[in-house]
């Protein structure tokens, strides 16, 4: 049963792994089919290194297991997944890491500002990457914890715990989490540069007003 999504989400899956987003166990992933309203999800407890698309689980949005292989259970986190859906209903797609410096930055409960002009493609309603609530992973807390920062940008940061990005396909939602690990670490190294002080952050204005270059002629 969608055999082409779980391919993908375990190409997902496996480009995390690969880019440093997340290692080993940590980190889920998963893809909503917008025909049946079936969720791909990965399995709990099992190292990406090793993990194969048969492994992948399908559930509705109720978090009733439809398919599993042999006793696979889909990651612990799975209510965090639906609730997102259920509350960004353009979503297709949900990449949740523990990249290092972006979960730092988690840790602290420290949003991180629009400091680069990259930010305009994370859809940072605010100005900033915001940060949930902490919330016990694999509990309601945590799935409830996102309905309001998730509504505010496509990716946000988990207090004590992790990134979660958000897009309409799979290799964007990638990409955002990739870039929120980029930012994280320059604005680690601003701060530090900076001896602890705020650098200047890129205006929401200026983020959201951006243009292809209309002098550039086709």
């Amino acid at each position: 049963m969608l055999e082409n999504l779980k391919r993908e989400l375990l190409q997902v899956a496996k480009d995390a792994e690969k880019s440093g987003l997340c290692r080993h166990k940590s980190g889920n992933f998963s893809i909503r089919d917008r025909k049946s309203n079936l969720v791909v999800v990965t399995p709990a407890g099992v190292d990406r290194n090793e993990l194969i698309h048969e492994q992948i689980c399908v559930v509705d949005m109720e978090a009733n297991v439809i398919e599993r292989l042999g006793d696979m259970k889909p990651t612990s986190e799975l209510l965090m997944h639906l609730q997102i859906y259920k509350t960004r209903p353009d979503v297709n797609v949900i990449v949740h890491t523990h990249s290092k410096f972006a979960t730092s930055f988690a840790v602290l409960k420290k949003p991180i500002p629009t400091i680069v002009y990259e930010c305009s493609v994370l859809g940072l309603k605010e100005g900033v990457i915001p940060v949930a609530d902490y919330g016990t992973p694999g509990t309601t807390a945590l799935s409830n914890s996102v309905i309001e920062p998730i509504q505010k940008a496509d990716v946000i940061l988990l207090e004590s715990h992790g990134v979660v990005a958000v897009d309409k396909n799979s290799k964007d939602a990638l990409l955002k989490a990739n870039y929120v690990e980029e930012l994280a670490e320059i604005y680690y190294r601003a701060l530090m540069m900076n001896g602890g002080k705020e650098p200047n952050a890129v205006s929401l204005d200026e983020i959201q007003k951006w243009r292809y270059p209309s002098e550039i002629k086709f």
